[in-house]
């Protein structure tokens, strides 16, 4: 005999695969945003910044999806909310960064702006890649796909910010790539929030209609034709 039902298992089985995608992911990232933010700071590259940030942010969606990946779809969602105001958090610190670059003019070093963008983009390719087959699973899942798909967007963004500042001799390439990725992280950090809030709307509908009993008919023996049931018969 089984030591569980067959749904019970499978349920275990995938939140087992979700444990340990979300763990290689997370090592990923961790390590590319200390790589890659030691390069933005010595490149002076805004853009490079905001891919960096966008690493740290996701090693601590990873951390939390990793919470959530045995929870209820409540917290789910919940996890989800939060992942999104990193997001725009992140969003934020990069707009602040550009206003610096406005006030201060500066000219980044495209070299490292290059090489460091294609390191990120081999790592994001390997995070998409193993992420791939999670992406719609559930709410968790699919902000972590999100997420990681934005990081292969970020990469080739400050990839191409750094050839413009090649053929340019100007910092106005990285920071327009910048503002576009300002844009591209609030898109989907409010992605990310409407699905959650979605979830979290459905989810108590979910929960109040599970297990809950109906009133008893006063109508239904009349319907039925059952009869009373007298107690002091055997």
């Amino acid at each position: 005999m089984s030591g569980c039902c067959d749904n019970n298992c499978s349920i275990d089985v995938l939140r087992e695969r979700q444990r340990g995608t979300l763990y290689m992911v997370l090592g990923i990232n961790a390590v590319m945003f200390l790589v890659i933010a030691a390069g933005a700071l010595y490149a002076n590259s805004t853009a490079l910044l905001a891919d960096s940030l966008d690493n740290l942010g996701d090693a601590l969606t990873y951390g939390l999806s990793l919470y959530a990946v045995s929870r209820g779809a409540a917290v789910k969602a919940k996890v989800a909310l939060f992942k999104g105001g990193l997001i725009v958090l992140a969003a934020c610190v990069v707009a602040a960064q550009i206003v610096y670059k406005l006030a201060v003019p500066s000219v980044p070093l495209f070299e490292l702006m290059s090489v460091f963008s294609l390191l990120g983009l081999a790592a994001n390719s390997l995070c998409l890649f193993l992420l791939w087959r999670h992406r719609h699973e559930d709410v968790n899942m699919s902000s972590v796909w999100e997420c990681s798909r934005n990081d292969i967007a970020s990469n080739l963004s400050v990839f191409v910010a750094a050839g413009a500042v090649w053929f340019t001799g100007s910092g106005w390439a990285d920071i327009l790539v910048a503002m576009g990725l300002v844009w591209l992280l609030m898109r989907s950090a409010m992605r990310v929030i409407a699905s959650a809030m979605a979830e979290l709307h459905a989810a108590p509908t979910a929960i109040s209609g599970k297990g809950t009993s109906q009133p008893p008919d006063p109508n239904r023996r009349a319907r039925t034709g059952d009869r009373p049931i007298d107690p002091s018969r055997p």
